[in-house]
């Protein structure tokens, strides 16, 4: 406290205005109780003003005699100090994130952010280590370090909408970082009308991102410091010619790349087997470098500075031992039965008889939508009995259910069908699924592709008059009865191979007598079902099985994987592709795939839920493949091939196993196999087309 009298010119005086310290110009005296000063402030504003005794208490003349007299406040000096120890902190500790983690990095996740991604400025960069890596922990490391270096403070993570919660529950866990998740209620009651721009740490669903237009409209108004894109290959585009196809993903890949100071990609699959495609994806990065027509030869632009990719086989941990043990992969091959044969070959028939005769349809946009239908009955045929009965039971009743509609609303011309549906409602159900779905089925969630798979195999058909479609239903009803009648023989090879190896294989058993942890994967819900019935009776008990699927809940999905993982009595989990991104099961090491995927890189996704980071075992896959189909064709010289190049570079096959054939290339050999596979001619060809797939890129 000053008495009024310690006011004199030239004095520093602290207490006449808030939280500053002004210097005295001029003083002048009214009485003995008040006074006037003129003051300058920091500012160099002049300003005068009337002080009164009253006001004393508030006053302190600074002692200019002192030039540091160490009477501020210490909790603030503390404050401000402990600050600047914290933005300097790198500077000591360059590996400040690593200690301030739950966390025990491994040497390629070390190099990954410190030697690799840390130099770049800006970082525009591929992170595109194997499955199991953990590039969730290397991109929590480098928020973190960006963050101590004051370089960031606003962060979006892109990732599927399966993954958000395990990065927010990731992030928070490992790295004390608090992640919100973009949802629709937040972004309707956001309080300026742009929720991202609230909100400095942010998770978006990708879909979410990418279809909603108003959503990509207030991502246009926002800049992030560093954008993170998960399982980025699903951002993908084509090139037919001169013309680029972009998908709604890629469209947003442009977007948040132009929106972000650093861009980062995550993937474990960068190259889809089509390098013109794959030159398209890291335009992502850089579109100036990768911009224009793609040319072959050697005229391809090498992108090795831009990316990183680690396989498996070559990580290490401190002491130089392998990080992951070895896996192995058997091809288990089984003869249908009698009456199995029977059914297989006569919904082929039908199959390819549908295929033909969807060429001759216009360009309606049913072509497209028949073909996904028949091919989906085909995976089900190769699946189960249960399963391919259920879906030709499903499609026999809807065609029943539509000609009674035709019929009652006399919606024919002549005897011509309509060619739209009776019911407005079917028709947009089956107009959603246009070409830019069914080109990219393979990065869609399960629960969508479920949808579509019911949606269209129980109403596309290629039937244009109600004569056609009655004559659809006669055949169906005659696969529906004798899929009923396998069903019912109880003559299932494949599940009788899938029974003696869980009975008879050494792996299934430890030294004392327990059952393994196995992993079962299958295409299709009805094969899940049927499995859990057939195993649970099988094994004597009902809790011996868990099941996994994309129709369950992220609580309950959760749920099933840690009764899988700590009971004990828990031996068999049997999954859907639900399970084959972002779940971590290496507490087994057993897996079976029931259901060959149409696309190569699920194998490696399916098998990197057990071959992770902590695995300790050996690890073993069995692929069951029925001899003498269509389908066989094509899956045992793949699997033969794969098995070959293997021994060939030490297991890190599934490195090259992306860019050797990609899911669309399988898909349509697989297709052509069906179709035409009885032609000496057409299996040359695949045989060829495969064996040219692997041989061009070594």
């Amino acid at each position: 406290m000053a008495k009024l009298e310690d006011i004199k010119v030239d004095a520093k005086v602290k207490g006449i205005i808030p939280n500053a310290i002004v210097t005295i110009l001029n003083t002048k005296w009214y009485g003995q109780d008040s006074i006037e000063v003129v003051y300058k402030d920091d500012s160099g504003n002049t300003t005068s003003e009337l002080l009164m005794r009253d006001k004393e208490h508030e006053l302190n003349v600074i002692n200019q005699t002192k030039r540091w007299p160490f009477d501020a406040d210490g909790i603030a000096f503390k404050l401000v100090s402990e600050a600047f120890r914290i933005k300097e902190s790198y500077l000591f500790d360059p590996m400040l994130a690593v200690h301030s983690s739950l966390i025990d990095p491994l040497p390629h996740q070390i190099t990954a952010v410190y030697d690799i991604m840390l130099k770049r400025q800006p970082l525009r960069f591929l992170l595109a280590d194997d499955p199991g890596a953990g590039k969730t922990i290397m991109t929590g490391l480098l928020i973190k370090e960006l963050q101590a270096r004051g370089s960031l403070k606003r962060c979006l993570i892109v990732c599927p909408g399966m993954l958000a919660e395990q990065w927010q529950d990731e992030l928070s866990s490992k790295f004390q970082l608090q992640f919100d998740i973009l949802t629709n209620e937040k972004d309707k009651t956001s309080k300026t009308g742009n929720w991202l721009s609230e909100n400095d740490l942010i998770i978006g669903r990708l879909d979410k991102l990418s279809r909603d237009e108003n959503i990509q409209q207030k991502l246009k108004a926002t800049n992030f410091d560093l954008v993170v894109c998960d399982e980025a290959h699903k951002m993908s585009a084509s090139r037919y010619g001169n013309d680029v196809k972009e998908t709604k993903r890629y469209k947003l890949g442009k977007l948040l790349s132009a929106q972000a100071n650093h861009f980062l990609l995550l993937t474990a699959t960068p190259h889809n087997g089509k390098e013109e495609e794959f030159q398209l994806f890291m335009a992502l990065l850089d579109g100036d470098r990768f911009e224009g027509s793609y040319r072959d030869g050697p005229h391809v632009e090498d992108a090795r500075d831009l990316m990183r990719r680690m396989v498996k086989e070559k990580l290490v941990k401190f002491d130089g031992k392998p990080l992951f043990p070895e896996r192995l992969a058997n091809t288990v091959t089984y003869e249908l039965s009698e009456i199995e044969a029977t059914l297989y070959n006569r919904v082929t028939d039908y199959v390819r008889e549908q295929f033909n005769l969807a060429d001759k349809l216009e360009n309606d946009g049913r072509k497209g939508t028949v073909g996904f239908a028949l091919t989906t009955l085909q995976r089900r045929l190769a699946s189960s009995p249960e399963a391919i009965y259920q879906s030709l039971k499903r499609r026999k009743e809807r065609f029943e259910n539509r000609l009674k509609g035709e019929k009652l609303l006399k919606s024919s011309v002549n005897g011509k069908l309509n060619v739209k549906l009776s019911n407005d409602n079917e028709l947009s159900l089956i107009k959603q699924y246009d070409t830019d779905f069914l080109d990219d089925i393979d990065d869609v969630t399960e629960d969508e592709l479920n949808q579509a798979e019911d949606t269209l195999v129980d109403k596309a058909t290629t039937a244009q008059t109600i004569a056609e479609l009655e004559a659809e239903i006669t055949i169906l009803a005659r696969l529906e009865k004798l899929a009923l009648e396998t069903k019912l023989s109880n003559k299932d090879k494949k599940w009788e191979e899938l029974s003696k190896l869980l009975q008879e294989d050494k792996h299934m058993v430890n030294a004392d007598g327990h059952r393994e942890k196995l992993v079962i994967f299958t295409e299709h819900r009805d094969t899940l079902n049927y499995l859990q019935s057939k195993i649970s009776n099988l094994i004597g008990r009902n809790d011996a099985v868990v099941v996994i699927h994309g129709g369950m809940g992220r609580e309950d999905r959760r749920s099933k994987q840690e009764v899988f993982k700590y009971n004990k009595d828990t031996s068999v989990l049997i999954a859907t592709d639900a399970a084959g991104e972002g779940i971590n099961l290496q507490r087994a090491h057993l897996m079976i795939n029931y259901d060959l995927p149409w696309n190569p890189n699920r194998l490696e996704q399916r098998f990197g839920r057990i071959h992770r980071i902590g695995q300790t075992e050996v690890c073993h896959l069995w692929n069951l493949v029925a001899e003498n189909t269509r389908e066989s064709e094509v899956f045992l010289r793949l699997l033969k091939k794969i098995e070959m190049e293997s021994k060939a570079l030490g297991g890190a096959i599934f490195d090259v196993l992306g860019k050797t054939i990609a899911g669309t290339e399988l898909r349509k050999l697989l297709i052509e196999a069906i179709r035409y596979g009885n032609d000496e001619k057409t299996r040359n060809y695949l045989y060829q087309e495969i064996d040219k797939a692997f041989d061009t890129n070594h």
